[in-house]
């Protein structure tokens, strides 16, 4: 038993020697390997981790473009080739797509100024070749490497075109209901003076009626010709005036029985100048019988003003402007708007009835015009359709149910 016992540590202690891992060589190789193992599973948790970073800055709606310590793209998300296909390429400076007109710009680039630590939001807009002026909301963030020295640059790239458009149509709208509203009180005050030149003219005219001398002095024999124009084109400016305030007074949401003719006459005296100067013709073919509609007369006369000024503005030069109603069997009143202006192409047609879209040149239109239409008109339960054929003109129906009688 105690030489068993002997046997058996001689064999624990000869083990070592045994196997050779008492040879130097041996054990150095088993640490390479081991080193080996863990720099193996250190570098497969630095691929999941690359991975899911990668996934991440692909994620991202905005551009992101990372600039190393010289100004130098190396690398940037799917979105940038889409904003910048070329400024944003590897290899490309910031110059390219910040300051093209300068080598450098270290008080404006925000890339040159996140390489010297600070963190930059800017605006900038951009215009490439003939394209429309794009808006974009830049973030340059430096990132620093571990000695603190070489900084880069991490920027995003946001398109706040939309978004800046349509606060520059909100403001101009809040300009034109301050004109309105401005417009609306000089009517008002200018319809004073104008009942004091109809009423005066008309005392004057009834004097001389009365007075058999004034009719048989040869000096004043004009007299009642001019007193009677005189009548006549204040009661016209008064009418216009009339119409103007109609047209400006907030609307209730009260409805009521409301004929298309009167509507359509009413927002014609407001838009006849405007016909006349540009040489317009405005032909007009209205049913005499035509029912009424039960509607809001402040959003039918929006719906008709709306219209027609944009029948006008479609037409550069002379040209024809038709206005007609009519009704149907099926208990519906018509009125069409047709111009001979320069159409609308079969790209946009089905797009504008969105709000601020538009077709016209910057200052023209803000794209809410037959937006609003198209809301009014189907609020009150019809609809709108439009015909269109580019350098043809276009004709816009609209399609109310009338008054049951």
């Amino acid at each position: 038993m105690n030489k068993l016992a002997v046997r058996t540590r001689m064999d624990e202690s000869s083990l070592e020697r045994l196997l050779g891992l008492d040879n130097s060589k041996i054990g150095f190789y088993g640490e390479v390997k081991q080193k080996i193992q863990e720099l193996e599973a250190a570098n497969l948790g630095l691929r999941s981790k690359g991975n899911e970073l990668q996934a991440m800055f692909d994620s991202i709606s905005d551009g992101v473009v990372v600039y190393d310590h010289h100004g130098i793209v190396q690398h940037r998300n799917h979105v940038c080739p889409k904003l910048f296909p070329q400024e944003t390429l590897s290899g490309c400076s910031c110059r390219e797509l910040f300051h093209p007109e300068q080598e450098s710009a270290p008080l404006q680039c925000p890339v040159e100024r996140a390489l010297t630590g600070e963190r930059v939001e800017i605006s900038f807009t951009s215009q490439l070749s003939k394209e429309k002026i794009r808006y974009f909301d830049v973030t340059a963030t430096p990132i620093e490497d571990v000695h603190g020295e070489m900084n880069r640059a991490l920027v995003f790239l946001r398109d706040v075109t939309e978004k800046r458009l349509q606060e520059l149509h909100l403001m101009q709208t809040e300009k034109l209901s301050s004109i309105g509203i401005l417009a609306a009180g000089v009517a008002h005050e200018i319809n004073n003076p104008l009942s004091s030149v109809a009423g005066y003219a008309e005392a004057l005219l009834r004097r001389m009626n009365e007075d058999q001398a004034l009719l048989e002095d040869p000096r004043l024999d004009a007299f009642p010709k001019y007193l009677q124009v005189i009548i006549q084109e204040s009661y016209r400016c008064k009418g216009i005036i009339d119409c103007l305030l109609s047209f400006s007074r907030k609307s209730d949401g009260s409805v009521s029985n409301v004929n298309i003719n009167d509507i359509l006459k009413e927002v014609l005296e407001l838009v006849r100048y405007k016909s006349r100067y540009e040489k317009i013709d405005i032909q007009l073919n209205l049913q005499s019988d035509l029912p009424d509609v039960i509607g809001d007369p402040s959003g039918l006369r929006q719906v008709c003003m709306n219209l027609l000024i944009n029948a006008h503005q479609a037409i550069n030069g002379a040209g024809v402007v038709e206005i007609s109603t009519s009704s149907s069997e099926q208990s519906m009143v018509l009125f069409q708007i047709r111009d001979t202006g320069s159409g609308i192409s079969r790209e946009a047609i089905d797009q504008i009835w969105d709000p601020f879209f538009t077709t016209k040149e910057v200052g023209q239109g803000l794209g809410l015009g037959l937006a609003v239409t198209y809301n009014i008109v189907k609020r009150h339960g019809g609809d709108i359709t439009v015909e269109s054929q580019k350098g043809k003109g276009s004709k816009f129906t609209v399609r109310m149910p009338a008054c049951q009688k």
